[in-house]
This record gives C-alpha cells, structure tokens and sequence, in this order.
C-alpha cells in the first residue's frame, strides 16, 4: 500500500508503523504461495456473481507480473519461481473440489485459466500414489515470503517512506487529522491504513468479521534425488482439496515444505504462542508429508514453524472506510495473501488517495453479509467445526465415512453460509 501510494502520488509523505519487524508475521512465514484468484473462482461465483468473480480473478492475476517487475526493476531476488499451481485430489471425496474448479472456468468462458489433468498427466508433474487427477492453474508461482518482505521495505525506504518498526501503535483516535498513539509518541494523519493482517481480529470494528487460525509447516533436508526420483522438478505450487487444506512445495536447494491449515483458533486478537509452537499441527503437517508423497518417507524434517492468519467468514478478504471517518482497512485475506495483498495494495492506496477507480470499484470493497458470533462462542463454535472437520476428513483419507455427529458439525458452515474451507 505504502510503495503503491508514493507511485501514484510522488508527493505524499507515507509512514509505516510496524510493531514488530517487517515480515515477523505472516508475511513473513507463509508458504510462500504467490497467486491471483482463478484458483477460487469456483468459490468466488456464488458469493460475487459472474462479473464480481471475473472482475476479481482478472485483477488478482496482475499479482505474479507484478512481483516480476518488482524483482527486475530494484535488483531484488525473492527466490522467484513462475512454475503454476497444481490442485488434486488425494481421496475420492476430494475429486468435487477439483471437478468444480474446472467446471466453472469453462461456463465462464475461461477454461484456459483452469486445465483439467487426467492422472497420468497428474504423475507427468509429481508422481503420488494417493494422486487421482487434478487442475493445472498456470497462474501460479512460488517466493520466499520473508525475502519479500524485507524486499518490500528496502523499497519503501528507498522511495523515502518512513518505516518505524518496533513501534506498536496503541491508540487510534480519528479525526482530521486522526491521531495514532504509540509509546514513543504520536503521529498525525490526514488517512490512515490498517492493515495489520491477523492482529485485526482483537479491533473492536472489525472483530465480528474476523477469527485468527493456526498454519503450520514442515520443511525437509534437501532430497533432490527424491524429487527426480517422483518427477517432481518443475517447481509446481501443489495443494490438495480438503477443507483444511494441504499446501505444499519445493525450493532451489531441492527440499521441500508441506503446510497444514489446520491449526488452533485464536480467542480475539489474541496471537498467543500457539500460533508459533504447536506440536499436534505440526505433526499433522508431517503426516500429510508422509502420506501425499511417500517416497519422501526417509526424508528428515529439519524444522518447522507456524504463524496465525485472519480468516473473514466467507473466507474473502474485505476492504473499506470506517463510516464517518479517513480510517482505512484492508483483512480477511484467510491463508491466501502474498498475491491478493498485491491486490489489496492498489484498493487501500485508491480509497487512501479518494480516487474512483477500478481499485476501489472492486467487488472486495464492501462489508461482509456474514458476521461470526461474539467471543467465546466464536472460538468455542470455530474449535467443534475444526475438530469435526478434522475427524471427517481423516476418516475420508482412510476410506471409511465419516461420524455421524462429525459430517453434521462440519457441514454447518456451509448450511449458514460461511464456507471456512477450501470446498
């Protein structure tokens, strides 16, 4: 947001407030995903329409060029690979989520955007025997997420934007100009942007619109023999079609990360230690490893992280101005952010800026129809449907159906209209 302001107004004085270092959340711990939204498309028709979700997708795909040429032009190298992303199904209840991402692309006249692959052609990019077929998205790449952040503020500072890191802001008064409190004194502003990603679920604005889950991830030694051995040497982007999604990847040096979205719930803003250190997510992650790619059973796990993410109740990130007020927010991005905050970037500095624009025209400016319930019954509801889906999907995994009480749990969101997951 700040380097989109500066570049369309040069003369704008910009400061960043940061609380910890640029790239300590999950900025900087993700997996590393760079993509747009033709990945969701299936999702994004029933809660946009057909325009909304062509609208999005077509705007999220400048997301990829874009990092390019943020890399060409500042002589920066975030690890960049441009090799697509790659979703299959690995039970046979998972082969609807890829059937309706194929689906969808082609009634809405972009089949391009959403290649079916058979399994054979699944085994052509990385052999599984739990591999059935899959959907090959050719917009897709990979980074190293905290390359990119220290890489974005490098940039900031060279475009003269003021970045203050270690400095928590502790009150926000708005007004003209709004008045931001932190310990080492105050900061006036005629516009404001919070963006603060997972910390907003604890802002009292937007508290019922947000709730805070785990992602953890497991990274290997370097197996670049395996990976020949698997075929898996393109540098695909893959996830699998559960709810609480499997992503997974290679890096250069031939190791590769498996993530599990799987983690505890936060209790409003609160981004405790076990959004950094939880061993039955983490040991989720490794059975994913163990289980999607089995040649890699040998392989050791050298470390592993985790990190919250601030997931809306449609599971669609939302941006806009507090009524009555020059304070702009942009969250919800709910595991899917390197590529949309790109997006997010051009929305927040064309509301910062005033502007009508095709940014903030988009269909993500709005305010969510679905609220989720007050503390605890968030954390305590959001827990039993995590826990049913878990039971659920690990039953499916093993071919067997699911418990009774677990499917009904697990179907509530999307009875009420809340689709947590990925389905």
């Amino acid at each position: 947001t700040a380097l989109a302001l500066r570049e369309r107004d040069p003369g704008v004085s910009v400061a960043v407030l940061e609380a910890e270092v640029c790239g300590w959340g999950p900025s900087g711990r993700n997996g590393g995903f760079l993509n747009g939204y033709w990945t969701h498309l299936s999702r994004l028709r029933p809660a946009f329409g057909d325009g909304g979700a062509l609208a999005i997708a077509y705007a999220g795909a400048g997301a990829v060029p874009a990092v390019r040429a943020f890399c060409e032009t500042r002589g920066e190298d975030v690890w960049l690979r441009e090799a697509g992303y790659l979703k299959v199904s690995a039970a046979p209840a998972q082969d609807a989520a890829v059937e309706r991402s194929i689906r969808t692309a082609a009634e809405l006249g972009v089949a391009e955007e959403a290649v079916s692959l058979s399994e054979e052609e699944v085994a052509g990019r990385c052999r599984s025997p739990v591999f059935r077929h899959g959907v090959f998205f050719r917009d897709g790449a990979t980074v190293q997420p905290a390359r990119l952040a220290r890489a974005l503020r490098r940039a900031a500072l060279a475009d003269g934007i003021a970045v203050h890191e270690r400095t928590r802001v502790v009150g926000l008064r708005s007004g003209c100009p709004a008045v931001l409190e932190t310990p080492c004194g105050t900061v006036h502003a005629d516009e404001v942007v919070v963006a603060t990603n997972a910390a907003l679920a604890g802002w009292r604005p937007l508290s019922r619109r947000l709730t805070n889950f785990g992602s953890y991830v497991v990274l290997t030694e370097p197996v670049p023999e395996l990976l020949e051995e698997i075929g898996w040497t393109g540098g695909e982007a893959i996830t699998d079609g559960r709810m609480f999604v499997h992503y997974f990847r290679t890096t250069a040096d031939g190791r590769v990360l498996m993530g599990s979205g799987s983690g505890p719930i936060g209790l409003g803003g609160r981004l405790d230690e076990r959004f950094s250190l939880d061993e039955p997510t983490a040991a989720r992650a490794e059975a994913g490893l163990r289980r999607l790619l089995p040649a890699l059973a040998g392989a050791r796990v050298e470390r592993s992280w985790g990190g919250p993410i601030d997931v809306s109740a449609d599971h669609f990130p939302f941006f806009g101005t507090l009524p009555g007020t020059r304070v702009h927010h942009g969250a919800g991005y709910s595991g899917h952010g390197v590529g949309p905050s790109w997006l997010g970037g051009q929305i927040l500095a064309s509301l910062a800026l005033g502007l009508r624009d095709e940014w903030s025209a988009s269909p993500l400016v709005r305010t969510p129809e679905a609220s989720l319930p007050p503390e605890p019954l968030k954390r305590l509801g959001g827990g039993a449907i995590r826990a049913a889906t878990l039971a659920v999907e690990a039953a499916e995994e093993a071919g067997r159906r699911g418990p009774g009480i677990a499917r009904i749990v697990s179907a509530l969101p999307r009875l009420l209209r809340m689709p947590l997951g990925t389905r």
